[in-house]
Order: structure tokens, then C-alpha cells, then sequence
């Protein structure tokens, strides 16, 4: 009614409402409820926490992120607050595939089993790839990602598939945690079942293995991070170079997903915060160190994404 002023008089209104005039006045210096004020500002703490999270977050992580700030409340009141609000979290979309497989060469025997637990760091990692579409072409991606953590301590991208793209990722991932008996978890794409794989694997004392041909299940913790990855970057931003897809990449990894996107697994901290909270050392390779990327030249962490 009060929007409505300008063009009805308040009489009208309440006539037409079916309540009284003096109701309507009352009830405009009336203080607001308890309740109602109490869930005012906690909308204001749902809406700043799900812009932070890039507007990823639903009810369950922006209710974790709450208790963090040390608001306690029920999770069906962030729910509700979330649809009063008008916003909600993103949902996954299936991926397609992108794994071929070389006759040629054979697979490495499967020591995972789908059994994806590990006791502690560097004790199981997972690879896979994926493709970013560009106005350019497809820019591939490749990552190593510790079991334990969800931590990505490995990831290159190119503009082709060849073995150069794995070897870079596994490179990365090499350098940064210095393993001592890793198993290496991936499909049985051409890429892993490469020679050149398999020699860089033996000469890291890192042990590869390898699920069936075409079961997503076998690789499930790796099409977790892609399926995120999408849901959450890959399907609300469309890049016009593979310049813009890379930086991109590099910020949602290493801006967003290691050091800050709350985890369901992790009881909703962080893959960095869940390894500081375990008392893992930071292996992290500093900013201005440097990478082997598989070749005879070391580039700075940055300049990967150039």
C-alpha cells in the first residue's frame, strides 16, 4: 500500500484490502517482530556469502559458512531465506567423453577398485582430462588431484591431446608434493597408457593404475572435480580466447577451489584448510619458483597460463 500511495488513496486501498485504516496505520509504527528482524539480517549474511562463493553456493554450504561466523541456525531456515532471496546453488550437467583408448599399449592394472579413501596425503592421486570450449577451439586440461585433500596439486593446458599435456600435470604434481609410494589413478586413455607415461611414472617412483574402458565410476573422485568445474565455471561463462579460458582455469583452481570452495567430503572446509587443520605441511611450490613442465625449460607457476 505504501508503494502504492502516489496513485490510490489509503482509504481505497484498505476498502479494497478489507482492512481498516487506523489497522494500517498501527501496524506501520508497530516494531517489526523478533523473528522477522532476526531473519533480516541473516538474509543479508546469506546474500553476501553467496556472491562471495561466486554464486555457487546452496543451503548446505552457505549454512556451513555460517557456522564458521558463528551463526547457528537450522539449515530449512537457510533453505527458506535462500528461495525468499531468489537464489540457490548451480547443479551439474553430465560431461561428455572424451577418453580413446591406444590397442597398443597396455593398461596398467586397476589398484583402486572404486575404493577412493586414503589414509592421508600423497598416498592416492587421480587424473583425468577435460576440454574447455573456446571461440578459438578447445583448450584440454589435465589434472593430478590428491584423494585425501580434493586438493589439485597438478594441472597443465594445451591445445591438443598429445602425452605432452598428462606428463606436464603429473610433472607439476611431482615437483610440488616430492611423493614417496603415490599410486596414480586414471582412465585408460592413450595418453596414460603411453610409453613416455609410463617411464615418467617409474622414474617418480609413482605407481600407475587404471580403471575399466568407458565406466566413469572407476575414475569417480576425478569426474567429481570436472563435473564442479563445469557446473560451476565452464557453463556460465563462455571464453572468446583460449588466453581468456586459461586465466579462467588457473583463478577458479587456484583463487577459488583449493584455498577457499567449502567441500561436502572435507566436512566443509576447504582442500587447503582441510590439509593445514591435519597438520600437512604446505608443499606448495611458492609463486615465484619454478616448474619443470616436462621439457628442457623451466617457466614460472604463472606463466603456465599465458
Amino acid at each position: 500500500m505504501t508503494a502504492h500511495q502516489a496513485l490510490h488513496r489509503v482509504t481505497t486501498m484498505c476498502r479494497v484490502l478489507g482492512v481498516s485504516p487506523s489497522g494500517y496505520y498501527a501496524w506501520r509504527k508497530r516494531p517489526l517482530a523478533t523473528r522477522t528482524r532476526a531473519d533480516v539480517e541473516l538474509t543479508a549474511h546469506i546474500d553476501a556469502i553467496h556472491r562471495a562463493s561466486r554464486g555457487t553456493y546452496g543451503a548446505p554450504r552457505v549454512h556451513a559458512e555460517l557456522a564458521v561466523l558463528g551463526i547457528h541456525v537450522g539449515r530449512k531456515r537457510v533453505a527458506r531465506l535462500m528461495r525468499a532471496l531468489g537464489v540457490c546453488g548451480i547443479s551439474r550437467r553430465k560431461r561428455p567423453r572424451t577418453t580413446l583408448r591406444d590397442q597398443a599399449h597396455r593398461p596398467a592394472p586397476d589398484l583402486v577398485a572404486r575404493d577412493f579413501a586414503a589414509a592421508g596425503p600423497d598416498r592416492l592421486w587421480v587424473a583425468d582430462i577435460t576440454y574447455i570450449p573456446t571461440w578459438a577451439g578447445f583448450l584440454y586440461l589435465a589434472v593430478v588431484v590428491d584423494a585425501w585433500s580434493r586438493r589439485v596439486i597438478g594441472w597443465a593446458m594445451e591445445s591438443h591431446l598429445r602425452t605432452e599435456l598428462v606428463l606436464a600435470a603429473l610433472d607439476m604434481a611431482v615437483e610440488q608434493r616430492r611423493p614417496t609410494d603415490v599410486i596414480h589413478h586414471s582412465d585408460q586413455g592413450c595418453q596414460y597408457t603411453s610409453i613416455a607415461f609410463g617411464l615418467r611414472c617409474r622414474e617418480a617412483g609413482v605407481r600407475p593404475s587404471m580403471g575399466s574402458v568407458g565406466d566413469a565410476y572407476d575414475n569417480a573422485l576425478c569426474e567429481s572435480f570436472f563435473a564442479t568445474l563445469e557446473c560451476e565455471l565452464l557453463d556460465r561463462e563462455r571464453f572468446r580466447t583460449q588466453a581468456d579460458a586459461r586465466l579462467a582455469i588457473f583463478d577458479f583452481i587456484e583463487g577459488w577451489y583449493n584455498p577457499r570452495r567449502r567441500h561436502s567430503a572435507l566436512d566443509y572446509l576447504s582442500p587447503m584448510i582441510y590439509e593445514r587443520s591435519r597438520g600437512t605441511s604446505d608443499r606448495t611450490v611458492p609463486s615465484g619458483s619454478t616448474i619443470d613442465t616436462g621439457g628442457a625449460i623451466s617457466v614460472p607457476l604463472l606463466e603456465r597460463v599465458q
